[in-house]
């Protein structure tokens, strides 16, 4: 705890004053933020630090393995942060971002690893048509592979889970709402950025430029 501490009391003193005007507006107006993001609960993975965003630009969501579980599959956090974003605050985007070494990922190729942990194991179920994307159609892949291509097929699984949310797929038909699927790589710090028209992951500036 000391160095969380010491680094809300750095904040406060040498980090919040350069923020001031910005971060008051961003507390007394209406919150108006270009993307509700979500993302892993994985200690390494930093949204505003990834996007260099700023205090009332992302709505934030972050989760075991990004997961977003189909429409009525459950509920519960992930299904109110949705539907709060798109029904109050009109946000525009969302942003589903997996990222490379997943823990939540490793699981789903060695699921008898949380035999013991009954609420991750139905948790990570939702990402059961990843898993048996890779599994089915690159068996001969190797580990490493596999987890690059289920951390991939994991954010296009979620993507469609998405879709099947009404406050989502009216939306996309209304032109109002765009959805985007990242990877981020926790030791380059690129992101690449699903391509739907070619089932590739680009990096996100030659994805923007398209």
């Amino acid at each position: 705890m000391e160095k969380i501490l010491a680094g809300v009391a750095h904040f406060q003193r040498e980090v919040f004053p350069q923020l001031s005007a910005e971060a008051s507006l961003a507390a007394t107006g209406p919150q108006r933020p270009r993307a509700l993001f979500i993302t892993c609960s994985d200690s390494r993975v930093t949204p505003h630090l990834i996007t260099q965003t700023h205090p009332g630009d992302l709505f934030g969501c972050q989760i075991v393995g990004n997961i977003v579980p189909a429409f009525g599959a459950t509920y519960g956090g992930v299904s109110a942060t949705i539907e709060y974003a798109l029904s109050v605050l009109e946000i525009p985007n969302i942003i589903v971002c997996g990222h490379s070494d997943c823990g939540a990922m490793k699981v789903l190729l060695e699921p008898s690893a949380v035999d013991a942990m009954p609420h991750i194991k139905t948790w990570i179920s939702h990402a059961e048509a990843a898993r048996l994307t890779v599994t089915e159609n690159w068996p001969d892949a190797d580990d490493d592979a596999k987890l690059r291509l289920l951390t991939e097929h994991n954010v296009v699984a979620q993507l469609m889970h998405l879709r099947t949310h009404p406050s989502v797929a009216s939306r996309l038909v209304g032109g109002k709402l765009r959805l985007h699927g990242w990877v981020y790589e926790l030791h380059t710090g690129e992101v690449r950025s699903y391509h739907e028209e070619t089932g590739e992951f680009v990096p996100v500036v030659t994805a923007g430029s398209r």
